[in-house]
């Protein structure tokens, strides 16, 4: 199985956005759209709420300006980004069909002057990880609306993986994402070569123990309750915590590697203190070096005060 959420990609929406697959069995594939607006976080704070309003969320909002990107919803499933072709649900054909929202214009392909960066690597990683081909197999993207040499096979469609334009998705007639280039897709995000083998060490490696900023969780456990679902501060130091709370069976286990110090995160916290012997306003969820080194002492990791 690949990537379901992006590492990278800011959290969008509560993350329901469709359900399971029709056709699992059929290859994978990519579908990129463009949102005909403009760019820059503005456009992406405010396309990206009207998409969920008229409840038409893609899997993935890209900002090409600016290498910005959000998720939506889990990739295992499907978007709401692509009108049915008849009877057929095109946003739940193949195994995977990623659906990505470009701030941008058909019109002016954003690969004129976009400016990819590690984020747009990130969304490249994820999308190989279902065994997405780098190929375009329905052929010339559009470069007017109705295109006439544009191809919506039905036959390519339902037996071909790789990257489509919306222009090419039998069922739809939108002519996004334009005459982009599409070597300059696979040219921004290298494919990564397989690492050599690594020879083994004479003396076996000292495992590394994590080390844990307490001033991080404190800010963590203060902002993270307020923000949106999946709403982090600082997720690394957070994961850490987390997986030790699940460990003294403290913390459930879906909440355990979000890296959101959370509300049920907090609350979790607040028994481990009570384990500790804290009463009142000393048990309040937040951590405090005592409590945390005894954690860590532990659950195997450290703490920096």
């Amino acid at each position: 199985m690949g990537e379901i959420w992006i590492k990278e990609a800011e959290r969008l929406g509560d993350g329901s956005i469709g359900g399971a697959m029709d056709t699992p069995g059929a290859p994978p594939r990519v579908v990129w759209h463009t949102t005909e607006s403009g760019h820059g976080d503005t456009f992406f704070k405010n396309v990206g709420d009207y998409l969920i309003r008229v409840g038409a969320e893609p899997h993935i909002l890209y900002d090409p300006s600016t290498d910005r990107l959000g998720q939506y919803g889990p990739l295992s499933q499907s978007a709401r980004a692509l009108r049915n072709d008849g009877l057929t649900r095109t946003n739940r054909t193949g195994k995977v069909c990623i659906q990505i929202e470009v701030l941008a214009k058909a019109a002016r392909p954003f690969t004129e002057y976009w400016k990819p960066g590690p984020n747009f690597k990130a969304l490249m990683r994820a999308i190989r990880s279902w065994g997405v081909p780098d190929v375009w197999p329905a052929g010339a993207l559009a470069d007017r609306y109705a295109d006439p040499d544009v191809s919506r096979s039905r036959t390519v469609w339902a037996t071909r993986g790789g990257h489509y334009g919306h222009s090419q998705v039998p069922g739809n007639d939108h002519w996004d994402p334009g005459a982009i280039s599409k070597p300059a897709i696979f040219a921004a995000a290298p494919k990564e070569a397989a690492p050599a083998p690594t020879p083994k060490p004479s003396t076996p490696a000292k495992p590394v123990v994590p080390t844990v900023d307490l001033s991080n969780l404190i800010a963590a456990a203060r902002r993270d309750p307020g923000l949106k679902q999946g709403g982090t501060t600082h997720p690394a130091d957070v994961r850490i915590v987390e997986g030790a709370l699940k460990a003294e069976g403290l913390l459930p286990a879906a909440y355990a590697s979000d890296g959101s110090f959370g509300s049920s995160t907090v609350a979790a916290y607040r028994k481990w203190q009570q384990r500790c012997g804290y009463t009142g306003s000393a048990a309040d969820g937040i951590p405090g070096k005592a409590s945390l080194e005894k954690l860590g002492a532990k659950r195997g990791f450290k703490v920096k005060a």
